[in-house]
Order: C-alpha cells, then sequence, then structure tokens
C-alpha cells in the first residue's frame, strides 16, 4: 500500500510538472547577423565638391558613426520648413492611422496573454418546471411542480503544455512590434517628403525667377529690335525670330506655375490640410543652409537603424513562432475544469446546508485523422519561415544600395554643381557681351540669339543642380534610418 501510494505521488507530480512546465516546440527565433561588409561603396568618400558663392555649394564631410538626431530636418536651418514638419507629424492621417495600428497589434498581443491564466465565470440559473407524474419526482420534496435556483462558479484551464499560446503569443509580439516599426518607417517617409517638397518649391520659384528674368530681357530687346527695324538698320525676319524667341521662353512659364501650386497642393495635404488653406510658408534656396557634416552609419548600426530592415526581421520572428504553432496543432492538449455552486428549490435557501455541489474533470485530446491538414499547415509554415528569411535579405540588400545610390549622388551632385555655376557664368558674360556688341552693331542678331538660349538653359540647370544637392542630402538621412529612435513620440518597445 505504501509502495502504491508512493507511486501515486510521483505518478501526479510527474503529470504537474508536465502539464505547467512544458516546453514552446518549434524553432527559436535568432536575431540575423549583421552583414559582412565594411562600407557601402568600394571607396568610402569623407568630402564633397565645394563650389564657392553658390548657394549649397559648401563642401560636406561624413563623419563616421555619427549620430542622426530625430529631428534631422532643424540641419537645414529653416524655420518656416521646421514648423511644417512639426505640423505634419500631428495632422498627417496616415502617420495617425500608423499610430492606431500600433494600438491595436498591442492589444491583440496582451488579449493573447490572458490565455495564461485560467478563466472564471460565474452565472445565475433560475428556473419554474413541472415533472410528468408517470415518473418520479425529482426533488427529494416529491413534489412535480418546483422551482430551482443554481448559482455556479466555472473555472476551465488549458496548460500550455507544448508551448502553443507562447508561440501564438511570440507571433503576436513580432506583428506588434513590425507596426511599431511601420510607425517608424511613416514618420520618416513624412518628414523626408515635406523636406524634399519644400525642397522642390525652392526649385521651382528659382527656376520660375530665372524664366521671368530672360522674359522681361528678351521683352526689352523685342523693343529694341522694333526700334532699329523702324529706322531700317535690321531686317524684319530678325525681329520674328526673338518674338519668336520670347513667345518660347514665355511659353515655359505656365508649367513651371502649375508644378508650383500643385506642389503647394501636396504641402498641404502631407501637412493635413486642404488645398484651400493657404501655407503661410514660402521656400526659396535662400532660406535653407546645407548641412556641412553629415553622418556616415556604419553597416552593422544600419541594420538597427532602418524600419524596414528591422520590419522584415519581425516578419522572420513572427513566421518562425507561426512553424511552433503549426507543430503544437498536431500534439495533445489538454484542458482542466471545474464547477462549484448551489442549488435550492427556494432563493432563501441558496447556500444553505446540503445544497452545495462541485465537480473537477481533466481531459486531454490527440488529433488522430484530420486528413493531412496539419501535417501540410506546418510544411507552409516552414516554406512561409524560409520566404520570410529571403524577404529580409532583399530588404536588406536594398536598404544598402540606397545608402549606396544617394552616396553616389552626393559625391556627383557636387560635380555638377561646380559645372552648372561655371555654366551659368560664361553663360552670363558671353550673353552680357554680346548684347552690347549687337547693340553697338558689331555683331549679328543670330550671335545674340544664340546667347540668349544658351544662359537660359545655364540658369535653369544650374538651380536643378542646388535642388539636386539639397534633396539628396535629405534622402541621405532618410536612408540611414532618419534618427527615428532618438523620437519621444515613437514608442521604443
Amino acid at each position: 500500500m505504501r509502495y502504491i501510494h508512493k507511486l501515486r505521488v510521483t505518478y501526479s507530480l510527474l503529470l504537474a510538472s508536465l502539464l505547467f512546465a512544458g516546453c514552446a516546440v518549434g524553432p527559436n527565433f535568432k536575431k540575423p547577423a549583421a552583414p559582412n561588409v565594411a562600407g557601402y561603396l568600394p571607396t568610402q568618400p569623407s568630402t564633397t565638391t565645394n563650389v564657392p558663392n553658390v548657394s549649397g555649394g559648401e563642401a560636406q564631410q561624413f563623419v563616421q558613426s555619427r549620430d542622426i538626431p530625430g529631428d534631422w530636418w532643424t540641419l537645414f536651418h529653416s524655420a518656416a520648413l521646421n514648423d511644417l514638419i512639426e505640423q505634419a507629424l500631428k495632422a498627417n492621417p496616415d502617420l495617425k492611422a500608423s499610430q492606431a495600428a500600433l494600438v491595436v497589434a498591442r492589444e491583440n498581443m496582451l488579449a493573447q496573454r490572458g490565455a495564461y491564466y485560467p478563466t472564471v465565470s460565474g452565472g445565475f440559473i433560475a428556473s419554474r418546471q413541472k415533472t410528468s407524474e408517470l415518473i418520479a419526482p425529482v426533488p427529494n420534496a416529491n413534489v412535480f411542480n418546483f422551482s430551482l435556483y443554481t448559482p455556479q462558479v466555472s473555472v476551465s484551464f488549458v496548460p500550455d503544455v507544448f508551448g502553443l499560446n507562447r508561440r501564438t503569443v511570440e507571433s503576436l509580439k513580432a506583428q506588434e512590434q513590425q507596426a511599431r516599426f511601420a510607425l517608424a518607417a511613416t514618420h520618416i517617409t513624412l518628414s523626408s517628403n515635406v523636406a524634399a517638397a519644400a525642397i522642390q518649391e525652392a526649385s521651382l520659384r528659382g527656376q520660375i525667377d530665372a524664366t521671368r528674368q530672360l522674359i522681361a530681357n528678351n521683352t526689352a530687346m523685342l523693343q529694341i529690335l522694333r526700334e532699329q527695324y523702324a529706322q531700317g538698320y535690321v531686317a524684319q525676319l530678325e525681329v520674328a525670330a526673338q518674338e519668336s524667341q520670347l513667345a518660347q521662353v514665355t511659353a515655359t512659364l505656365p508649367p513651371l506655375l502649375r508644378q508650383l501650386a500643385q506642389q503647394r497642393d501636396l504641402l498641404a495635404a502631407l501637412s493635413g490640410g486642404f488645398p484651400s488653406e493657404e501655407l503661410t510658408a514660402e521656400f526659396e534656396f535662400s532660406s535653407f543652409q546645407l548641412p556641412q557634416e553629415l553622418p556616415m552609419s556604419l553597416p552593422s548600426q544600419l541594420v538597427q537603424q532602418r524600419p524596414d530592415v528591422l520590419q522584415a526581421e519581425e516578419n522572420v520572428h513572427a513566421a518562425s513562432a507561426q512553424v511552433g504553432i503549426a507543430i503544437a496543432n498536431r500534439l495533445p492538449s489538454f484542458n482542466l475544469t471545474a464547477d462549484a455552486g448551489s442549488m435550492a428549490l427556494a432563493f432563501g435557501q441558496i447556500f444553505g446546508a446540503g445544497t452545495g455541489f462541485w465537480d473537477l474533470a481533466a481531459g486531454v485530446t490527440q488529433p488522430v485523422f484530420e486528413g493531412g491538414t496539419l501535417r501540410h499547415r506546418q510544411r507552409a509554415a516552414e516554406a512561409g519561415l524560409t520566404q520570410a528569411q529571403e524577404q529580409y535579405r532583399g530588404v536588406l540588400l536594398t536598404a544598402f544600395q540606397n545608402v549606396a545610390d544617394t552616396l553616389n549622388a552626393l559625391q556627383q551632385d557636387g560635380e555638377a554643381l561646380k559645372a552648372a555655376a561655371a555654366a551659368q557664368q560664361a553663360a552670363y558674360i558671353t550673353l552680357t557681351q554680346t548684347k552690347n556688341q549687337f547693340e553697338a552693331g558689331y555683331t549679328s542678331y543670330l550671335g545674340l540669339l544664340s546667347a540668349e538660349q544658351a544662359y537660359q538653359q545655364a540658369a535653369i540647370t544650374l538651380v536643378q543642380a542646388q535642388s539636386n544637392r539639397f534633396t539628396d542630402t535629405a534622402a541621405l538621412f532618410q536612408a540611414l534610418g532618419g534618427g527615428w529612435w532618438n523620437r519621444t513620440d515613437i514608442p521604443k518597445s
């Protein structure tokens, strides 16, 4: 008897250990290792070209391991840009939707955590019954008509023996992290888009100013030609050619004005407003300063900074947990239940002596035949993990490509701006001298017309080269992660 008692105790302890300290089946997630590369380009840049006496022409130094501020756009020293981006971060609907999506993911994960604990429910049933007189009455009082009052508490618990619930919570936690990184990505994209749109507005204003100046110059030249034609110094053909030149230059202005209006509409929408709500800020290159020190994050830092890379990593994590869920669904599941309450024929007798009842039950369910459903679901989950891992690698390669493309662009932007500034200066000198020679009668009108066309193209090219340098500088901050980890309005975990 003593031996049997010990055996029962030992069996009970082993059963309890199995039920309450089970392991989580399936693969345990491991963070992917950082790529074993030293940099983003075969030769790492250290500085960009200096272009004196041109807005945005300052040389830029790349500083290794420099942290990125959460408000990196303030490095452009534009109060109007700062205000507009902060307004966008408060009112943009896409950002608010991402914030709500994070709350949804978090609450779903917390809801699943409730499965770690027993569920307790209480109930009360009051009924009036009449039994057939052909069978024995149910109550001890031998009555056929009676009332029955039953208050009851039920407890049920599903022990997480093989980690089904733990893997489910793990998957939902990874989805919550994905939503958090999606919020960071939306934040970075929004601030970068506002900065790029403001820079593009400055570029359009510069091109519009240059075009209007060209229209004024061509109008003045046309007036001179008409006076010379009236005096017989030039042919009507030259007047017609200048009229054509003026018309061509004038025709380039409306498309620029249309683009400027559309750019203003874009800025209004990004900041959470309607196009009819006029923006007070207007952007020109004179309102920006080019950041002269640019961050150069290490490759090992980039994988921890880019939200899209971190999203892809959490997608791998969720897929890994799904494999564990699929395996656990093929294993036995256990269930413990308990009920306790009272049953009385009169309301005043509830909880009286002899009215109580209780029951305890334990059950186990093992899938035996599912037509291959569970097996194929496991295989699908395993293939999904492979898919997520390859997607992660694709996102990682794209992230490094983004940084490399931006660094290449910044190197070439300086050279392009230097060439454009030299071309604009040379075209201006040529136009001025040719105009003086034409007015003095030393050169033909065709020479003047050629000089005007060259200067027009050089002026527009210079403005576009300035725009590219500012735009690619903002793009580098975005490509490196945008400093979201230094923001207080983005949850850290």
